[in-house]
């Protein structure tokens, strides 16, 4: 056993060069059978495999093509037994993944930017494409990676091929295609601690010589890892009381159980070598428990204690317990909760890719419809309490609610001239609608104002709706020049017209509903409060915005083993509305905060320098690659809990806005080797450092350039090794493992005063696993164990405007063992 203490750049790439691993590993004969024209292809020698990427839009050698593009494939996926697609960010470097505070969505960085917040409407920086689909929503996009072909993870700006939004980087996901004249099943079953079973079946059925079918569906269940153990009382008043212990009142059951079926069937018609078309539909509903909270208020050192503290409704000594059996969960089924049903989200998508060739390059159409209701109910503070009456007391219940249809359709041209010259271009339509309600209970707050004179707090749920209507048209174009035969040149751009239509209104008490007071308006009327059906009060704001993306790029072909380019690029991420206010104040309100909460933000825009190189060498048993970046952030769109007064009384109110300005460099590396047949070794690095050049806030208390950017740590590093060793001649033994490194970074930001600022701390990650199989694969039982060390880690993390401060960890050591089978027979 070592320490490691890493204190520069030079320190920390010398350990990635010590510790050589693999960018790309060996395609096996079990791999051929999801191989596409995207997916990677074995090279003649013994050494790594070639990695063919679609990051330009057409099929390309990785170590040829003039981007920062990452890869993972299928074989990797295999053995390193990812859970979602947010456990893939350990093998790229500067992309980072965690939660979004108090929910099961995805935040990923990349490069100084990230998604912190839940905003419906907010558009995150690192888009996700699934087959050309772009995800809309990031409660979705932590994907399960069973029957994923190939990840691609493109760092930077992609404006002009990808799309607004993609101002962070852009994450590709290509899905296993059927295979024509082919019958073959793949099958897995992962049974492990905490309750895990995991069931997940994929079958390819030719029909005819012209089409086959894939069937891919699977199941997850489990019990969670976290315990119900925050509850204080009995409250009275505003007396001081006693921690309950770890089991709390509530019996310290489990919680953060999942409950997830999926579903996928793929059609693939080739009538002809020229034409193919692959037409898809997704099945998702999951009905996971409620993402668990831990109350932790005892981080904030500063001198305003919480609420919660003064009214002794939380632990002093929560930081001697262990976190994760101490979460807070009242799963109220009253007040529009429903929370004892946990989590609903249902996905349906229908989805229709087609491509033509034509003599002088390819015609290729994606259209998609993808529909998504989400009810997430949650108590956020992380704690509850036991009234004196023996009720159960909520501090902050609960549940966003939303409606969210999207439809896609992209059409492009990629030229194939046999001349120095090619082009891609195309053109982009996106249509967006969102109907969003959260029905809210504070309970806390019959400690401190009484009740309400049509009931108490704790018992009378208030409602803010609102919704979008959105349209996103873009042409764009790229062309690339070949100046000789190492020598190659590429520019393109891309024009966005984007108009939005927000509708919303301020929270409201259900006998409000109406605009008046009509007390016969029941609460299952109130299940239904959106703002098309309840009107009064609603205001109608238009925006749109017209923006131009470009980038430009030079290479060469130094030698036949090093490939050195440099390129520029300016993105765009379009407007947008915030979603909860967090105010009861009509919309128009003489307070600035009130007049401006409905207005849409401007968009943030993004312009990138990168210069790097791409090596191999050693017959190819030994890869290298590495990139500068430099980025500067304008109009950097922040979600704000901003202070104000409200009739004489402290009160505060959530904004959306441009806030900052910002520039990161960094650096990212990646090294990999094959020293000898059956070992292959991995190591990424990646290193950003991000700094406000502005950053100002109504009612700020201290200066808030100051603080570091949020999610974006300093260092990251992966070292991974996968060694097969034959047994006999029928079988053998796979050993893989990998050390995963994130440094502290920024969550979410306190405009009060800096010590109420939220961190996810560092961590070092240990995981691994053993196969034994078949030599071709047909069988295998694999031993998984994910962080070895058991060690506690946050994965999102909030204060809420002084208020509480809550968090939610990762899982902690885990052992499963997993049996698949693998097998199919060409016609």
């Amino acid at each position: 056993m070592f320490t490691m203490r890493l204190h520069g750049s030079t320190c920390a790439f010398a350990i990635v060069a010590a510790l050589a691993s693999a960018s790309a590993r060996a395609q096996d004969t079990a791999a051929a059978d999801t191989a596409t024209p995207q997916a990677s292809t074995a090279s003649a020698s013994s050494g790594l495999a070639e990695i063919v990427v679609t990051a330009t839009r057409r099929a390309t050698d990785l170590q040829s093509t003039p981007v920062s593009v990452s890869a993972v494939d299928a074989t990797l996926i295999a053995q390193a037994s990812p859970r979602d697609l947010g456990d893939i960010a350990a093998f790229v470097p500067n992309f980072s993944a965690a939660t979004i505070a108090n929910f099961n969505a995805a935040s990923f960085a990349m490069r100084g930017v990230g998604q912190t917040s839940i905003i419906v409407y907010f558009e995150p920086p690192v888009a996700v494409l699934v087959d050309d689909f772009v995800v809309p929503s990031v409660q979705t996009q932590l994907l399960d990676t069973f029957d994923v072909a190939q990840v691609e993870v493109l760092r930077g700006p992609q404006g002009t091929l990808f799309g607004k939004n993609t101002t962070g980087g852009v994450v590709t996901v290509r899905t296993k295609r059927p295979k024509l004249e082919y019958v073959g099943v793949d099958a897995r079953a992962e049974f492990g601690d905490f309750g895990e079973k995991k069931v997940q079946a994929a079958m390819n059925v030719p029909i005819g010589s012209i089409a086959a079918l894939r069937l891919v569906g699977g199941y997850e269940k489990s019990d969670g890892f976290y315990r119900n153990g925050a509850c204080y009382g009995p409250v009275t008043g505003f007396v001081p009381n006693k921690f309950q212990g770890s089991s709390g009142c509530l019996g310290g059951e489990r919680l953060g159980g999942k409950d997830v079926w999926q579903a996928r069937a793929k059609l693939l018609i080739e009538p002809s070598p020229d034409f193919s078309a692959l037409l898809q539909y997704e099945w998702i509903r999951d009905r996971s428990d409620s993402v668990p909270s831990v109350n932790e208020n005892y981080l904030y050192t500063g001198t305003n204690p919480f609420v919660t503290d003064l009214l002794g409704l939380t632990d002093p000594n929560a930081q001697n317990v262990d976190p994760l059996k101490r979460a807070g969960y009242t799963g109220r089924h009253d007040g529009l909760l429903f929370m004892d049903q946990g989590q609903r989200i249902s996905v349906d998508g229908f989805y229709a890719n087609l491509e033509y060739h034509t003599g002088i390059g390819t015609v290729s159409s994606v259209t998609g419809y993808r529909k998504q209701q989400s009810r997430i109910p949650n108590s956020y503070a992380g704690a509850t309490a036991l009234g004196s009456d023996g009720q159960l007391l909520s501090f902050f219940d609960a549940t966003r609610d939303d409606d969210r249809k999207t439809f896609q359709q992209e059409l492009r041209f990629s030229s194939d001239f046999q001349g120095p010259f090619n082009f891609v271009t195309g053109g982009f339509f996106q249509r967006d609608k969102i109907d969003f309600c959260v029905s809210q209970i504070l309970g806390f707050l019959d400690l401190t104002a009484g009740p309400l004179p049509f009931g108490e707090w704790n018992n009378t749920p208030y409602i803010l709706c609102n919704a979008q209507k959105a349209k996103s048209r873009a042409l764009f174009f790229e062309g690339t020049l070949k100046l000789g035969e190492k020598l190659t040149i590429a520019a393109g751009g891309r024009y966005t017209w984007d108009d939005k239509t927000w509708r919303g209104r301020q929270q409201t008490f259900i006998p409000a509903l109406n605009g008046g007071f009509d007390p016969t308006i029941t609460i299952d009327e109130a299940l239904d409060a959106s703002v098309y059906k309840y009107p009064a009060g609603v205001v109608t704001v238009k925006d749109k915005w017209r923006e131009p993306t470009y980038r430009a790029s030079i290479s060469y072909q130094a030698t036949d083993d090093v490939f050195v380019f440099g390129g520029y690029s300016h993105g765009y991420k379009g407007g947008g509305f915030n979603d909860q206010i967090g105010g009861f104040a009509a919309f128009g309100d003489d307070l600035d905060a009130f007049r401006t909460a409905a207005r849409a933000t401007d968009p943030e825009t993004a312009d990138s320098f990168e210069v790097g190189f791409k090596s191999q060498f050693l017959d190819n048993r030994v890869r290298f690659n590495v990139t500068t970046f430099y980025v500067k952030y304008k109009d950097l769109q922040k979600q704000l809990n901003v202070p104000i007064v409200v009739n004489g009384q402290p009160n505060q109110v959530t904004i959306f806005v441009n806030a900052a300005s910002a520039t990161v460099k960094g650096l990212e590396g990646e090294l990999s080797a094959t020293p000898v047949d059956g070992l292959t070794l991995r190591g990424v690095l990646g290193y950003q450092d991000g700094k406000y050049k502005s950053y100002t806030a109504e009612n700020a208390g201290y200066d808030l350039a100051s603080a570091p950017l949020d999610r974006a740590p300093k260092w990251q590093w992966t070292v991974d090794a996968i060694y097969s060793v034959p047994l006999g001649d029928d079988y053998k033994m796979t050993l893989n493992g990998n050390v995963a490194y994130t440094a502290r970074n920024l969550n979410t930001q306190a405009i009060d005063d800096p010590r109420g600022n939220t961190f996810l701390n560092a961590r070092t990650l240990v995981n691994g696993s053993i196969t034994l199989s078949q030599t071709d694969d047909k069988y295998y039982v694999r031993l998984i164990g994910r962080n070895l060390t058991d060690k506690r880690y946050r994965i999102g993390s909030q204060n809420v405007a002084g208020l509480w401060l809550n968090s939610q960890f990762g899982a902690p050591r885990y052992f499963g063992v997993e049996l698949g089978l693998s097998f199919g027979n060409q016609l």
